[in-house]
């Protein structure tokens, strides 16, 4: 749409550069060879055709559901399936055809249409939202009992095969955002209800392990960043919410490696991940964000650890049945399968690191193995040997700090304002997340958010300066 604007902008320019006599008309025809203006009007009347589809379509859709609606009560089980199955099929591979038809044009050589491919995939992510209606009005018709948990998954996995199937970016995005709606829905079933397996059930204790192993692959099939980053989020707060480990002392019988695992594991598998692990891989495509998302985990972790309330013993005594702690213990074997990942993974990292190694990719790996180290050992110490709370406070405090002023270097180093600003609030939310948990007064609080404002806006305007002063010297470097 962009670049139809700006052929339109341009035909009507040159028009009027040729009527005024700054361009020749030979010119002016080059202009229109280069810049096609003479299909312009023949995408303009493609687009036209599909919009009067679409509207046709909308309507004839409209009308079928009617005629269902009013004859819904009086047909029998089997007329219902059998429509309900046509209506999804027959929409997929509708859509499948459409969106196909364009990469069939491109490879015989011929002009592919872009309306028909945006059109197919639409007739796809319809499909997909009619195959959730379908499951919900089989198990209505055929009275077959389940759960809502049970119906997101079913309906989220048979997404996920069509995105596997067409490597279709947007399936992908949806297949994993309705099994997480019926993770989020399940949750509350794992840890409170009967011990009574289902494969729903199965699925949400086993969350982080398959979150890794389904939708991570699925990112290379639709080489999609943000499959990748939807794929790591689901694995790391489906880790955290399965083993609960804040507060670190509670009342329920979990072994103290528990936290340990559940904070050190996602920044260890993020920061260590490689896309040439992959046999039929030879570019990294996921590490740079795998990395990022690396200093995410650390930040959260080390903020969450840097409060009171996660080292002291709770007040109230939480009543937590035995079904509760036997459901946790499951994800044991989550937790082997992917701490043998990262233990593949780290080899494979520090023997590329000794091939060979600068001192700056050496020191960044010292620090993070440091940063790991702190969030395996502290909270594992401070549940299994001794109470640290205090020291404990303090060492997150200090990481939290610490970790704040390496993003504020790496972005000055490197002239990154995402890196300087992380960097900045990150320290900012500390100092004042500090004030606000201690009993301080009202005075010494406005102060420090003064004091937080201002140092903030300083820092952000010297930062932009130092940026442009920077500019314009390469510039001048370049003109000389």
């Amino acid at each position: 749409m962009i670049l139809d604007n700006f052929q339109r902008k341009l035909r009507q320019e040159a028009q009027l550069w040729r009527d005024e006599g700054l361009i020749s008309s030979s010119q002016h025809q080059q202009l229109a060879d280069r810049y096609q203006f003479n299909k312009l009007e023949a995408d303009a009347r493609e687009r036209f055709v599909f919009i009067v589809i679409g509207i046709g379509g909308l309507l004839l859709g409209l009308g079928v559901i009617t005629f269902v609606a009013a004859n819904w009560q009086t047909w029998t089980r089997e007329v219902k399936f059998i429509l309900l199955m046509s209506l999804f099929l027959s929409t997929a591979i509708t859509g499948f055809y459409t969106w196909r038809e364009p990469l069939l044009a491109k490879a015989e050589g011929k002009k592919p249409q872009a309306g028909k491919r945006v059109l197919g995939e639409a007739l796809l992510i319809l499909s997909a939202f009619i195959l959730g209606a379908t499951l919900l009005l089989m198990a209505q018709i055929f009275n077959v009992s389940g759960s809502t948990p049970e119906l997101f998954l079913a309906w989220g996995f048979g997404v996920l095969v069509m995105a596997y199937s067409l490597s279709l970016n947007s399936l992908g995005i949806l297949a994993i955002v309705l099994v997480q709606i019926g993770y989020w829905q399940g949750l509350g079933d794992l840890w409170y209800s009967s011990n009574d397996l289902t494969w729903a059930r199965f699925v949400v204790q086993h969350m982080p392990l398959l979150s890794w192993l389904l939708f991570v692959p699925l990112a290379y099939f639709c080489r999609s960043r943000w499959i990748f980053g939807l794929a790591a989020v689901a694995f790391a707060t489906s880790l955290q919410f399965n083993l609960t480990p804040l507060p670190l002392l509670t009342t329920a019988d979990l072994a103290p490696w528990v936290a340990s695992f559940a904070f050190a594991l996602p920044p260890a598998l993020f920061w260590s991940y490689d896309d040439l692990l992959f046999p039929t891989i030879n570019y990294r495509l996921f590490q740079p964000l795998a990395r990022s998302l690396a200093l995410v985990c650390f930040g959260v972790f080390f903020y969450l650890l840097s409060f009171r309330s996660q080292w002291l013993a709770p007040d109230l005594v939480y009543n937590q049945s035995t079904n509760f702690v036997n459901g946790r213990s499951l994800p044991i074997i989550d937790l082997g399968i992917l701490s043998g990942l990262a233990v593949l993974q780290w080899l494979y990292l520090l023997r590329q690191t000794n091939n060979p190694a600068r001192r700056e990719v050496i020191f960044t790996l010292a620090i993070i193995t440091t940063f790991l180290a702190f969030l395996t050992v502290v909270p594992f110490w401070h549940q299994a040997i001794n109470r640290i709370g205090d020291l404990g406070i303090f060492i997150f405090n200090v990481l939290l700090a610490f970790l704040a002023w390496g993003l504020i270097q790496e972005g000055l180093k490197l002239r990154d304002r995402r890196s300087f600003w992380s960097g900045i609030l990150l320290f900012t939310l500390q100092i004042i997340s500090r004030v606000l948990e201690y009993d301080t007064d009202l005075l010494f609080k406005s102060l420090v958010f003064i004091l937080c404002g201002s140092a903030v806006m300083t820092a952000g305007l010297w930062f932009e300066r130092r940026l442009s002063t920077a500019s314009n010297s390469g510039g001048k470097n370049i003109a000389k």
